[in-house]
């Protein structure tokens, strides 16, 4: 008896420990939002170029007032699992405290009862070559994680910004030309300086 109250105390002690120290779990959610995003399956965008526009809002699996409790909406960029693989910085975890799968954040906004909204978001230039998707959290005023919603098809692809820009290479080329003339004028005083003078004496 007493083994077994040690036993259902100790399991109590741990699901209340780790409540209180662990994050939300993804797999508790409902998926409540409905989340399209305007970038084609197979589409590839360019980053600090390219843009795209996501839509959310509440899909007909919730009950009247069952948003009531939803305070924000929080839209991410987020990886792919085919661009997850051998890469433990974008690791999905089921304790969203510890997920790396959405790392980029698209727009926070209060969550609207029943509405339908949109953003267009230019994609940052340090979002690096990837495929993606998008999802939404609702959270409450806890700002803890209450539902999402996420894009079902469309995958797509970002290309991230390589090499210089040409506005770089204008501006080194114009340094580069005033050095050289710099040079070429410093060196053209200095042997004007040490030429004898050829005036004929007083």
């Amino acid at each position: 008896m007493a083994t077994t109250r040690f036993f259902l105390f100790s399991m109590v002690f741990l699901f209340c420990f780790g409540s209180a120290f662990g994050g939300v779990l993804f797999s508790s959610l409902p998926r409540t939002l409905v989340v399209i995003a305007s970038p084609k399956s197979g589409a590839v965008l360019k980053a600090g170029e390219d843009s795209l526009s996501v839509t959310w809002a509440p899909n007909g699996s919730l009950p009247a007032g069952g948003d009531r409790n939803y305070a924000t909406v929080k839209v991410k960029l987020c990886y792919a699992p085919v661009s997850q693989r051998d890469r433990a910085w974008r690791k999905t975890h089921d304790d969203l405290s510890k997920d790396k799968t959405c790392p980029f954040s698209i727009v926070t906004r209060p969550y609207s009862t029943g509405k339908k909204e949109s953003f267009d978001w230019v994609l940052q230039r340090d979002v690096p070559t990837a495929t993606y998707f998008v999802r939404a959290y609702a959270l409450n005023a806890a700002d803890n994680q209450v539902a999402y919603g996420q894009t079902i098809v469309g995958l797509f692809e970002v290309e991230a910004i390589t090499g210089r820009h040409a506005s770089i290479d204008i501006a080194a080329a114009c340094f580069s030309a005033f050095s050289i003339v710099s040079l070429v004028g410093f060196f053209y005083a200095e042997k004007q300086k040490a030429r004898p003078s050829t005036s004929p004496p007083q």
